[in-house]
């Protein structure tokens, strides 16, 4: 059977366009697919790695990074059959974003952005196209964070209203959703000054939506460390105004995230052109401003914008090299530290500069989990179809590591890594800002 969808239709859709800073993949979507050469590597039986957790968890080749290109390669060439369209279909929707086969891939194919490329066409949007609009306004939701929060409990507590949500728009029954915190984050530095109030020791701080909705502590954390070590910290996005746009992204939304990352660049513009460090503190959102914004066609200053974005551990990783980070800490804790790493952060080679950063703790005995995805992805794990694979996931080796370790503190600092521990392992978690802070 013919695809719906011919390579001209990706074309005209703009997936050309999302690719064309890249020069890997020569400018296409098609050109992104193809990179695949069939090496196998990620079929192969592997423990210190990301790459790939639904295939971990299916045993499907069909659903590892290449089983998907291979897929997609029939599908553009018009040689895909109905029952292989649906598998593809299927792969995609099951792939949790991780980018380990950016960085582990010898060919850096890049799933995680062709799943959002393959989302945002028309026919592959599926039967819960209500519930993936849901996730990726999240942002919009948060806005009024009392109300949603009055609503999520209602929903949490009511296993009449769970099974209702998850027989007509997809949501797991089995899983409580996150609920927004009581607090928000509204006494922010001023970020409206102007260029010329910029200091040479000025440190921006995204305040990206789930963070800002969900853990606005997090916030508040981290400046107080980097203003005790001696930055000027700012906000931007502290009242809701910015917002990053990884849910549209991640959910195939791509127009709405081209808006909003535009916004974004906008707001930033005077910190870009003075060279200011962006620091994030969700690592989806903040490598979103050094990868995905590359990719989705907007201006100039957005491969300017990259050089500026740290991670909150790579920003004073790299000012401890640098000389220019002192703080005194002692000892927050008498017990050890076990530190889960967020997929995007492994994605980057983040790890090394949280260690790096743990090291400042006086005697603080320390140690990272070896363990792929936590299984959450975004809104993967609350995904009917999804929520077996995303507890199969966490159980491979976080979930072990975890009660190896019952007495210990737990730090992750992925905002769906601290929500899959919660729940699978009833741990509270803290992320490293939080830490840090204990040790001031």
């Amino acid at each position: 059977m013919k695809p719906n969808l011919d390579w001209s239709d990706y074309e005209s859709a703009g997936l050309g366009d999302a690719y064309a800073d890249i020069p890997r993949t020569g400018g296409n979507f098609a050109k992104a697919v193809s990179v695949c050469i069939n090496s196998l590597v990620c079929l192969r039986p592997v423990t210190k790695s990301v790459m790939c957790p639904s295939f971990r968890v299916r045993q499907d080749a069909a659903y590892s990074p290449g089983g998907r290109s291979r897929l997609l390669k029939r599908l553009l060439n018009g040689e895909i059959s109905a029952e292989e369209k649906q598998q593809l279909d299927d792969a995609m929707r099951a792939c949790v974003g991780c980018k380990g086969c950016k960085r582990e891939c010898e060919s850096g194919l890049d799933l995680a952005t062709i799943r959002s490329e393959y989302l945002s066409q028309p026919d592959n949007r599926g039967r819960y196209s209500l519930r993936d609009r849901l996730f990726a306004n999240l942002p919009l939701l948060l806005r009024f964070p009392h109300l949603l929060r009055i609503s999520l409990t209602l929903r949490n507590r009511s296993p009449l209203i769970r099974r209702w949500m998850e027989h007509s728009i997809g949501i797991s029954a089995r899983v409580a959703l996150p609920l927004p915190s009581d607090h928000q984050l509204t006494e922010t530095p001023a970020v409206s000054n102007g260029w010329a109030e910029i200091k040479s020791n000025t440190v921006v701080i995204l305040a990206d939506s789930l963070s800002r909705g969900f853990s606005p502590q997090i916030f508040m954390a981290a400046q107080e460390v980097l203003a005790r070590a001696g930055y000027d910290v700012r906000f931007i996005g502290a009242k809701g105004g910015a917002m990053e746009g990884r849910s549209w992204f991640s959910s195939g939304y791509l127009d709405k995230a081209r808006e909003k990352a535009s916004r974004l660049l906008d707001d930033l513009t005077p910190y870009i052109d003075k060279q200011v460090p962006i620091i994030g503190l969700e690592p989806s959102s903040a490598l979103m401003l050094r990868d995905e914004y590359q990719q989705l066609g907007l201006t100039d200053k957005a491969p300017d914008l990259a050089k500026q974005v740290y991670l909150f551990e790579e920003f004073i990783a790299r000012e401890i090299s640098a000389g220019r980070f002192m703080l005194a800490l002692s000892t927050p804790i008498r017990k050890k530290v076990v530190v889960h790493g967020h997929c995007h952060q492994k994605a980057v080679g983040a790890m090394k500069s949280m260690r790096k950063v743990l090291k400042l703790i006086p005697e603080l005995e320390f140690e990272f989990i070896d363990a792929s995805c936590c299984g959450g992805g975004g809104s993967f794990a609350y995904e009917k179809e999804h929520q077996q694979d995303s507890e199969k996931m966490f159980n491979l080796a976080l979930q072990p590591a975890l009660a190896a370790e019952p007495e210990a503190l737990v730090v992750a600092n992925g905002f769906s890594c601290r929500s899959q521990i919660l729940h699978y392992a009833d741990r509270q978690t803290l992320h490293l800002a939080e830490l840090l802070k204990l040790a001031l």
